[in-house]
């Protein structure tokens, strides 16, 4: 017990009286030094005593649709630890193709007596989806923030990032390239992030290329989600000869990049491709990924806090907080080999660096 009340103090910097006045919860310490000698237990791997653990201030849900695209333990991993900071117990909830579905799980999370629920990407995001159900939780009243997607009859804050920014910007940056026939790959039309996409991509390419309204609506290509539904809408459009692809997903964009090559064509030397999340490993592709980035962990650190908020009785406003996208420019994206003579011609972007929206 000596050669630990000894460790103990020299890593804190104070005396063993110190620590043992510490560690036995008496008075007399100032609070940045009872904090020092706890964090010194916890460097050094020594479990705090009992009486010093800190309870939990309750459970929150986090419901997210599935790990396999890797953005979205990305947001799982920022939102439990910032939850843990405040002193909350994380319950992940990862939904499965025919397995648990998200209404299932959050009857299992009232049933634990959640102090509220964090959404990503959930049925909020579906407009064809019946809202009911998160104004019934409210009503309870149970505090809830809805992440990616927006229904302005849902009264809760929700946190997304700005998808039209998003498809804004991956559009500008294959037109400074030369590109024209740019196509736009991305999920079913029913969902919020996906409409917005289409928008920001249309409005763009209207004011940045002088490709007509019909002519767009052979550029657009909706699919499933993921690596094979990329590879289908890809294959789609390279033979309707686009020259640079913009896709709402990196696996997505990985799925581009193999429908390209299986028809015998280079990424970037053929076709360029735009991938959206920048989730792990994207800088390690062959080749790396040039894609737009979500601010994971500023979307997810509001949404903590606007959930603390609420729970803690100072409700956050019932609107959307909308998070500026970054452009990542690495290795997919060229300069076309015969720029497009509709195209407005800008100062093509370096490779290798990070663009702030």
């Amino acid at each position: 017990m000596r050669a630990r009340l000894s460790d103990i103090a020299q890593q804190a910097d104070v005396s063993e009286a110190t620590v043992s006045r510490v560690l036995n919860d008496r008075p007399g310490v100032a609070p940045e030094t009872r904090q020092a000698v706890l964090t010194a237990l916890d460097v050094l791997g020594y479990e705090r005593p009992a009486r010093l653990r800190k309870r939990s201030a309750g459970l929150v849900g986090l419901v997210v649709p599935e790990l396999e695209n890797p953005i979205f333990p990305a947001f799982a991993q920022v939102i439990e630890s910032s939850l843990a900071q405040s002193g909350f117990t994380p319950v992940l909830c990862t939904q499965t193709p025919g397995g648990v579905r998200e209404d299932e799980y959050v009857e299992l999370l009232l049933d634990r007596q959640v102090s509220g629920i964090v959404f990503v990407s959930g049925l909020h995001a579906d407009t064809a989806a019946n809202h009911d159900r998160y104004r019934a939780l409210i009503a309870r009243p149970l505090p809830i923030v809805m992440i990616n997607g927006y229904a302005p009859n849902i009264p809760a804050p929700f946190v997304s990032c700005d998808d039209r920014e998003a498809a804004d910007l991956a559009v500008a940056h294959l037109v400074a390239l030369g590109h024209r026939r740019i196509g736009l790959i991305t999920g079913p039309d029913r969902f919020v992030p996906v409409q917005r996409r289409v928008g920001g991509y249309t409005g763009a390419m209207q004011r940045l290329t002088d490709v007509s309204d019909e002519e767009l609506d052979g550029l657009t290509e909706l699919s499933l989600f993921g690596v094979e539904g990329g590879e289908a809408a890809a294959g789609r459009l390279i033979e309707r000869g686009v020259t640079g692809l913009i896709c709402g997903s990196d696996l997505m964009a990985l799925g581009a990049i193999r429908a390209a090559r299986q028809r015998g064509l280079s990424v970037p030397g053929d076709v360029s491709v735009v991938g959206y999340d920048d989730s792990s490993l994207m800088a390690f592709t062959d080749p790396p990924l040039t894609t737009v980035r979500q601010p994971v962990i500023a979307m997810a650190v509001a949404a903590v806090r606007a959930l603390v908020d609420e729970i803690n009785g100072h409700p956050a406003p019932h609107s959307e907080y909308l998070f500026r996208p970054e452009l990542v420019v690495r290795g997919s994206t060229a300069v076309v080999r015969q720029a497009g003579a509709g195209a407005k011609p800008q100062r093509p972007a370096p490779s290798s660096l990070v663009i702030p929206a």
